[in-house]
């Protein structure tokens, strides 16, 4: 029967019957729950991080393609495209948004919904970043993993004066738009003070400043060096690490991609370990769970690893006290 030969009834009766035909593939995957990916880095430098978040998610049940989808938005270290970036996700839509890559992410993501579910990967105090109201009970529509780097950043400076205890000049390069960052000055000058030490502050948010950084450090001859903790500054490792071996100038990180990229010490947690949570933490929320009742997970393992290839380099003999303690040596 032709088309134009159908009665009303029966096309009708057509057109309603199609409500029950098989969803096409692409309907199929637009019903799935979204989730926004939003990060301060980039992707290329990120990929081992993304699989452990990856890893999060399917161990809960939640595999990428099948039964849900990832829409992904990058800052590549610039972190004033943040907010515009986290408004296109809420515009999407997406039913959850992943804040990775430190506070900045974080507060961006919160600035633009407060309803959409938010889980960050790591954030230096989420309390007192106003992230959250309190650790135990989050509250409101955002939970995630903490990474307490002021703490961390004093106790690299004593890890650094145990391995140069005659280093009388210690450089410190922060990024300044990093909102921790001048909390870690203040925590590391505080333990500088407290061993008569000299703490000089070089600040870079760019690959021209870290550049104009090392070259005042050339200039002013520091003895060693802090890199604080921040995303643009570890997605810069490489160029960080070959600026100081070229200074010949002794230095410690807090992640362990930067002593894998040839630095010399590092101390600090696993970010891949609160990726992997995040996920986790991310399938708990698409399975009914709200952001107000999950606790704020806070790292329990801190890790030191020292390049002794890199020490043999500059000269240094690392004591073996710190040897002892490292839960990880490259030779």
């Amino acid at each position: 029967m032709k088309f134009d030969q159908l009665t009303r009834r029966e096309f009708n009766t057509l057109i309603g019957g199609a409500a029950s035909w098989p969803l096409k593939a692409s309907e199929q995957r637009s019903a799935l729950p979204v989730v926004g990916f939003l990060s301060s880095r980039s992707p290329a430098e990120s990929a081992t991080l993304v699989a452990a978040f990856r890893e999060g998610l399917t161990g809960a049940g939640f595999v990428e393609g099948q039964t849900m989808s990832i829409e992904f938005r990058w800052a590549e270290g610039q972190y004033a495209r943040l907010p515009s970036l986290a408004a296109a996700l809420v515009a999407h839509p997406v039913n959850l948004i992943v804040a990775a890559g430190g506070d900045v992410s974080a507060i961006a993501a919160k600035q633009v919904t407060s309803t959409i579910p938010i889980v960050f990967t790591g954030s230096d105090d989420p309390v007192r970043s106003g992230l959250v109201t309190s650790l135990s009970r989050p509250g409101g529509n955002i939970t995630g993993m903490t990474i307490f780097t002021s703490e961390v950043e004093a106790k690299k400076f004593a890890l650094l004066h145990e391995l140069l205890p005659s280093a009388r000049d210690i450089a410190m390069i922060v990024n300044p738009t990093n909102p921790s960052g001048e909390s870690d000055i203040k925590d590391v000058q505080k333990a500088a003070s407290g061993i008569a030490r000299q703490l000089r502050v070089f600040r870079a948010s760019s690959e021209q400043e870290i550049d104009a950084s090392f070259d005042k450090l050339s200039q002013e001859k520091a003895d060693a060096l802090l890199v604080a903790h921040d995303p643009f500054l570890l997605s810069r490792r490489t160029q960080i690490v070959g600026l100081a071996e070229r200074l010949k100038l002794p230095a410690i990180y807090e992640l362990r991609e930067f002593a894998i990229a040839g630095g010399l010490m590092s101390y600090g947690n696993s970010i891949a370990d609160n990726y992997r949570a995040a996920g986790v933490y991310a399938a708990r929320i698409l399975n009914g769970a709200k952001p107000a009742e999950l606790p704020i997970i806070q790292p329990t393992k801190f890790e030191m690893i020292i390049n002794l290839k890199t020490a043999k380099a500059l000269g240094l003999d690392v004591p073996a006290s710190l040897l002892a303690r490292a839960d990880e040596v490259i030779e």
